[in-house]
């Protein structure tokens, strides 16, 4: 199998350009990218539960690898919601998966938002992590507009190694992901 693109841009130039700008002593201390999680809250799942599979189905067509079903660990009684139901899903990409689905990320599906201008810079956690949410799930070439009888959107979660958000931020740019820039605002 043939290796991913971004993994290859990651090693031959966004190493050297990390490893430039914030000092490293040895190249393991350059952050990289662990692991992207992509999670689906289904919140209509409570009165349907086909929902859930439709969910799962749809995340495993985007991804490439199979979604688990996610349960609900506390019982809200507003919500009609019991402690076991399934209300959403989730997926964990990590190794060359991970490099092809950021890589379709930013070069198919973004592009596709209706009025991009870039993703916001402030879904940084603290610790080097990013989170950002997608409105609609049809920005995917995967998924068949024919087929959703519901638009549903999904957060999508960058865990890296990086110490903090700065160097989190510029690995993520370097990547390729489109951030909006913040001083146009």
């Amino acid at each position: 199998m043939a290796t991913p693109r971004l993994k290859e841009k990651y090693v031959n130039e966004v190493v050297p350009q990390l490893s430039n700008k914030f000092q490293y002593k040895s190249v393991m201390q350059v952050p990289r990218l662990s692991k992207i999680v992509i999670n689906k809250g289904i919140g209509a799942a409570v009165a349907d539960k086909k929902l859930v599979d439709v969910g799962v189905e749809e995340l495993t067509m985007i991804t490439g690898q199979k979604a688990v079903a996610t349960i609900s660990k506390k019982a809200v009684s507003n919500f009609k919601l019991r402690e076991g139901m399934p209300i959403g899903a989730k997926v964990t990409l990590r190794g060359n998966r991970m490099y092809e689905f950021l890589d379709r990320l930013t070069s198919v599906a973004l592009p596709r938002v209706r009025d991009f201008r870039g993703i916001s810079d402030k879904g940084f956690d603290g610790r080097g992590n990013y989170t950002f949410g997608v409105k609609e799930q049809i920005i995917f070439p995967e998924i068949s507009i024919e087929k959703v009888n519901r638009i549903s959107g999904m957060d999508i979660t960058f865990v890296t190694t990086a110490e903090t958000d700065a160097e989190s931020l510029e690995l993520l740019k370097a990547l390729g992901l489109p951030f909006a820039d913040s001083s146009k605002k």
